[in-house]
Protein backbone atom coordinates (compact mmCIF):
# COMPACT_ATOMS: atom_id res chain seq x y z
CA UNK A 1 0.00 0.00 0.00
CA UNK A 2 1.96 3.48 -0.98
CA UNK A 3 1.31 6.48 0.78
CA UNK A 4 0.60 9.24 -1.31
CA UNK A 5 0.68 12.45 1.07
CA UNK A 6 3.48 14.45 -0.01
CA UNK A 7 6.73 15.41 2.60
CA UNK A 8 4.92 18.89 2.68
CA UNK A 9 2.21 17.37 4.70
CA UNK A 10 4.74 15.69 6.47
CA UNK A 11 6.73 18.67 7.31
CA UNK A 12 3.42 20.85 8.31
CA UNK A 13 2.62 18.05 10.97
CA UNK A 14 6.23 18.30 12.52
CA UNK A 15 7.16 22.00 11.90
CA UNK A 16 10.11 22.84 9.55
CA UNK A 17 12.69 23.47 12.34
CA UNK A 18 15.79 22.99 10.14
CA UNK A 19 19.20 22.24 12.61
CA UNK A 20 22.29 23.25 10.87
CA UNK A 21 25.77 23.86 10.91
CA UNK A 22 28.87 25.68 9.06
CA UNK A 23 31.10 23.94 6.92
CA UNK A 24 33.93 25.32 9.22
CA UNK A 25 32.60 24.28 12.70
CA UNK A 26 35.06 20.95 13.94
CA UNK A 27 32.99 17.49 14.22
CA UNK A 28 32.97 17.94 17.82
CA UNK A 29 30.84 20.91 17.45
CA UNK A 30 28.42 19.42 15.39
CA UNK A 31 27.97 16.26 17.33
CA UNK A 32 27.11 19.03 20.15
CA UNK A 33 24.67 20.42 18.28
CA UNK A 34 23.26 17.23 17.01
CA UNK A 35 23.04 15.83 20.90
CA UNK A 36 21.58 18.89 22.64
CA UNK A 37 19.00 18.86 19.88
CA UNK A 38 18.28 14.95 19.52
CA UNK A 39 19.02 14.68 16.04
CA UNK A 40 21.37 12.19 14.17
CA UNK A 41 22.04 14.72 11.33
CA UNK A 42 22.72 17.99 10.44
CA UNK A 43 22.36 20.43 7.53
CA UNK A 44 25.54 22.31 6.41
CA UNK A 45 25.02 25.46 5.16
CA UNK A 46 26.81 28.61 4.49
CA UNK A 47 24.51 30.72 4.49
CA UNK A 48 21.39 29.71 2.75
CA UNK A 49 23.39 27.37 0.61
CA UNK A 50 23.25 23.78 1.69
CA UNK A 51 26.54 22.30 0.95
CA UNK A 52 25.57 18.61 2.69
CA UNK A 53 24.70 16.64 5.26
CA UNK A 54 26.99 15.35 8.46
CA UNK A 55 25.23 12.22 10.34
CA UNK A 56 26.08 10.27 13.20
CA UNK A 57 26.50 7.86 10.44
CA UNK A 58 29.28 9.64 8.96
CA UNK A 59 31.26 10.15 12.49
CA UNK A 60 31.14 6.27 12.78
CA UNK A 61 32.64 5.88 9.85
CA UNK A 62 34.74 8.64 8.97
CA UNK A 63 36.10 9.92 12.25
CA UNK A 64 35.78 6.89 14.56
CA UNK A 65 36.91 3.82 12.24
CA UNK A 66 39.26 5.84 10.93
CA UNK A 67 41.30 7.27 13.93
CA UNK A 68 40.78 11.11 12.91
CA UNK A 69 39.98 13.69 16.01
CA UNK A 70 36.37 15.14 16.14
CA UNK A 71 38.38 18.02 18.06
CA UNK A 72 40.47 18.73 15.05
CA UNK A 73 38.81 17.57 11.80
CA UNK A 74 36.38 20.18 10.39
CA UNK A 75 32.65 19.11 9.31
CA UNK A 76 33.14 20.05 5.43
CA UNK A 77 36.02 17.04 5.71
CA UNK A 78 33.82 14.55 6.42
CA UNK A 79 30.01 15.62 4.97
CA UNK A 80 28.27 13.86 2.61
CA UNK A 81 28.00 15.53 -0.08
CA UNK A 82 26.62 17.17 -2.61
CA UNK A 83 23.31 16.17 -0.41
CA UNK A 84 20.52 14.55 -1.72
CA UNK A 85 17.16 16.35 -1.89
CA UNK A 86 13.94 16.28 -2.48
CA UNK A 87 10.75 19.13 -2.58
CA UNK A 88 7.90 19.43 -1.38
CA UNK A 89 5.29 17.19 -3.91
CA UNK A 90 7.35 13.98 -3.31
CA UNK A 91 5.36 11.32 -1.93
CA UNK A 92 6.27 9.91 1.37
CA UNK A 93 6.42 6.49 -0.70
CA UNK A 94 8.89 8.12 -2.58
CA UNK A 95 10.84 9.87 -0.61
CA UNK A 96 11.28 6.51 1.57
CA UNK A 97 12.51 4.90 -1.72
CA UNK A 98 15.15 7.31 -2.10
CA UNK A 99 16.37 6.60 1.30
CA UNK A 100 16.35 3.17 1.18
CA UNK A 101 18.31 3.55 -1.97
CA UNK A 102 20.79 5.12 -1.52
CA UNK A 103 21.03 3.74 2.16
CA UNK A 104 20.34 7.79 3.92
CA UNK A 105 18.01 8.53 6.96
CA UNK A 106 17.58 12.22 6.73
CA UNK A 107 16.70 14.24 3.69
CA UNK A 108 16.65 17.99 3.07
CA UNK A 109 13.10 19.00 1.24
CA UNK A 110 13.32 22.39 -0.75
CA UNK A 111 10.48 24.77 -1.40
CA UNK A 112 9.92 26.07 -4.62
CA UNK A 113 12.20 28.67 -4.67
CA UNK A 114 15.13 25.89 -3.96
CA UNK A 115 15.79 27.04 -0.38
CA UNK A 116 15.73 24.53 2.54
CA UNK A 117 12.14 24.08 3.75
CA UNK A 118 12.90 21.19 6.73
CA UNK A 119 14.11 17.89 7.05
CA UNK A 120 12.23 14.51 7.01
CA UNK A 121 14.22 11.25 8.83
CA UNK A 122 12.83 7.79 7.83
CA UNK A 123 11.90 7.67 11.13
CA UNK A 124 9.24 10.66 10.66
CA UNK A 125 8.30 9.04 7.42
CA UNK A 126 7.74 5.39 8.85
CA UNK A 127 5.46 7.33 11.54
CA UNK A 128 3.07 9.00 9.11
CA UNK A 129 2.98 5.43 7.00
CA UNK A 130 1.74 3.63 10.14
CA UNK A 131 -0.63 6.33 11.00
CA UNK A 132 -1.93 6.67 7.36
CA UNK A 133 -2.31 2.69 7.16
CA UNK A 134 -4.13 3.00 10.89
CA UNK A 135 -6.80 5.81 9.69
CA UNK A 136 -7.26 3.67 6.51
CA UNK A 137 -8.33 0.37 8.37
CA UNK A 138 -10.61 2.48 10.65
CA UNK A 139 -12.26 3.99 7.86
CA UNK A 140 -12.97 0.34 6.16
CA UNK A 141 -13.65 -1.09 9.33
CA UNK A 142 -16.54 2.24 10.03
CA UNK A 143 -17.58 1.35 6.30
CA UNK A 144 -17.73 -2.49 6.36
CA UNK A 145 -19.73 -2.56 9.89
CA UNK A 146 -21.83 0.20 8.35
CA UNK A 147 -21.78 3.08 11.04
CA UNK A 148 -20.99 5.29 8.05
Amino acid sequence: MKVLDSVGMVLKEKGGQIWFIDPAATVYEALEVMADKGVGALLVMQGSKLLGVISERDYARKIILTGRSSKTTRVSEIMSSPARTINMDTTVDDAMHIMTNNRIRHLPVMDGDGNVAGVVSLGDLVKWTITSHEQTIEQLESYISGSR
